[in-house]
């Protein structure tokens, strides 16, 4: 176009002499006309707000009292400062005013250039309104609308019809906008709507750097998703160019059964990242996600928690400083101190790692379980858990089991502690507790060490194997196995199995002693009430006289022997198939004598306190 100028300015100076002539004859007449004339006006650079034309195929000039009319037609150029216009015709009242028509061109500077079907110019007020297929194009950014009101001092447009702005593959509609030029800011009002290959936005305001392509949301703002997402906020921004947002107040996201909410949602298109900052909430269907941050990885549908992080379904509650859910394998890990709630069911650890499709799991450093129904908790360093099978494995660092126990709490602890639905699949979902390798137990009143047991929470059942010993005040009770029954709480039973053997005694001096293949122990009221010896049964028990005083001792053999007890002593004693019984008075009691085969009185491995475990 500047190169057109010059050959346009060029030719004109052939013809400037016979014009300037012609012009200087028609004034007295008050009237000047030219045709097919080509012409130059002089430029008159006093005048700051003079309108010059440079060039027209037609010239008409007029004088009506001290009003002049240049009328222009054909290729018109006009100028002012940095101002150039060009059109088919052009009326310019005083040097001034100038009203254009077809194919309207206005160039500002280096920046600006505005087409339009007609426009009216104020030299004065440098102030300019275009009409009809109205285009201002400001670098790769065009806004198309039907007037356009231009103030070339502030560099200030104007539109209240309705405009559309194109920026590469975004385009920009509303019914009010302002352009503000020298800072390349463009404010759109009213009914804004934005439509880009990521997304589509209404909104009420909007401002828009056509440099920096930020958008930013001055209003309420809903935008829709290609993911068939929805975002709502009523302030925040959104960069075209590196398609990354922040959008706040009030700010909601919503995609199918997927919610999140948060004081700041930011969103990397690139990543396809959303992140919520501050009292962060994600839900989906009955999964519901709380932190301070959420970072949610679309791409990946991975979820991360950071903060005071609870996530639930379902079934289970999470609890923990950081939590990472992965969907799409269904996976899930703890970071923090954290807590599983699972129905009756409670996990606490530093770190928990779980997959859900194969419902198995680990948590690590103090860990803490407990059964809320069964009334068992289990402490220890390491835990390995199957939720299908309700499977829990402790291990490392002799954990600890307590359970509510006659009232009191049981203390257990063993290298490895197992707890295990007796049968999922079958309608029995009773808990099985396995104890192995340096078993240890003690309660105030039952003390224990055993290499391994197993507990049925269904019938209340211990079982202790590999040459167990139990302790209950003044009795020691060891076999090859023992069981204890417990009812209503309490213990019922004790059966020992195999080279059973029971020893008491009040003063570790004297020990009366049981033995036989089998013996069960009946208890009432937490006191042994009656004992049976089945089997090869053997007995030696110490008399008392009414002062207390030991008289003599008793020794029997028999197949089949049944003792009857009261106040923790022996009240009778019933033998059965030919028993033989010698008693022998304490002057003639050799103590070695009186002890039966495989007596053992153990007591510097008897658990004193839980802290002895």
């Amino acid at each position: 176009m500047h190169f057109l100028k010059k050959v346009y300015r060029r030719n004109s100076l052939k013809k400037i002499l016979p014009v300037v002539f012609m012009s200087l004859f028609m004034l007295s007449a008050g009237v000047v006309k030219a045709q097919n004339l080509r012409t130059e006006l002089p430029k008159d650079t006093a005048k700051t707000d003079q309108v010059i034309v440079d060039f027209a195929d037609l010239f008409e000039y007029i004088v009506e009292g001290k009003v002049t009319y240049q009328k222009l037609l054909g290729n018109v150029e006009l100028r002012q400062d940095s101002v150039y216009m060009y059109c088919d015709s052009a009326i310019i009242k005083d040097e001034t005013f100038v009203t254009a028509g077809g194919h309207v061109l206005i160039q500002h500077g280096d920046s600006i250039s505005v087409f339009a079907d007609s426009a009216t110019y104020d030299g004065f007020l440098k102030i300019s309104d275009l009409y009809g297929d109205v285009v201002l194009l400001s670098g790769n950014q065009k806004l198309f609308t039907d007037s356009l009101h231009y103030d070339l001092n502030t560099k200030i447009a104007t539109y209240n019809g309705g405009a559309t702005l194109t920026n590469d593959t975004t385009q920009l509609r509303s019914k009010r906008g302002y352009y503000y030029v020298n800072e390349k800011v463009i404010y759109f009002r009213d009914d804004v709507v934005v439509v880009s290959p990521d997304f589509s936005l209404k909104a009420d305001t909007l401002k828009f750097n056509t440099e920096s392509r930020v958008v930013e949301f001055l209003g309420p703002t809903l935008i829709s998703t290609t993911e068939n997402g929805k975002i709502y906020c009523e302030s925040g921004f959104y960069n075209i160019s590196s398609r990354t947002a922040e959008f706040r107040q009030n700010a909601q996201y919503e995609k199918e059964d997927q919610k999140a909410t948060a004081e700041i949602i930011q969103y990397d298109g690139n990543k396809q990242e959303y992140n919520l900052v501050g009292n962060a909430r994600f839900e989906d269907g009955e999964k519901i996600a709380t932190a301070d941050e959420i970072l949610y990885d679309e791409k990946n549908d991975k979820s991360f928690l950071k903060g005071q992080a609870r996530y639930r379904d379902g079934k289970q509650n999470i609890v923990a400083d950081e939590i990472i859910y992965d969907a799409k394998n269904d996976l899930y890990s703890t970071k923090g101190r954290s807590k599983v709630t699972d129905q009756a069911q409670i996990l606490e650890a530093d770190k928990i790692d779980f997959d859900n499709v194969r419902g198995t799991g680990v948590a690590d450093g103090n860990v803490i379980w407990r059964d809320t129904v069964e009334k068992i908790t289990v402490l220890a360093d390491l835990a390995d858990y199957d939720k299908k099978k309700d499977y829990l494995k402790t291990r490392g660092g002799r954990p600890l089991l307590m359970a509510e126990v006659e009232g009191d709490t049981l203390f257990m602890r063993a290298d490895t502690l197992i707890s295990q639905r007796r049968d999922t699949a079958a309608s029995d979902s009773s808990r099985i507790l396995l104890a192995y390798n340096h078993v240890r137990i003690y309660k105030r009143d039952l003390q224990a060490v055993s290499d391994s047991l197993t507990y049925s929470m269904g019938d209340s059942l211990f079982k202790f194997y590999n040459e167990p010993i139990i302790w209950s005040d003044t009795t020691q009770f060891f076999a090859d196995t023992m069981h204890i029954q417990m009812a209503n709480n309490k213990i019922d039973k004790i059966f020992l199995f195999e080279n059973s053997f029971i020893i008491n005694s009040p003063d570790n001096i004297f020990f009366n002693q049981i033995k036989g293949k089998h013996i069960t122990a009946f208890f009432e009221e937490r006191e042994l009430r009656k004992m049976r010896v089945d089997g090869n049964a053997e007995s030696v028990y110490y008399l008392l006289d009414d002062s207390k005083a030991y008289i003599g001792a008793n020794k029997t053999i028999c197949s089949e022997m049944l003792l009857y007890f009261g106040d923790n002593k022996v009240d009778e004693i019933k033998f059965f198939a030919q028993p033989q019984a010698t008693l022998f008075p304490m002057g003639q009691a050799q103590k070695s004598e009186l002890e039966l085969k495989g007596f053992r009185w153990i007591s510097d491995v008897r658990p004193k306190s839980k802290n002895d475990l």
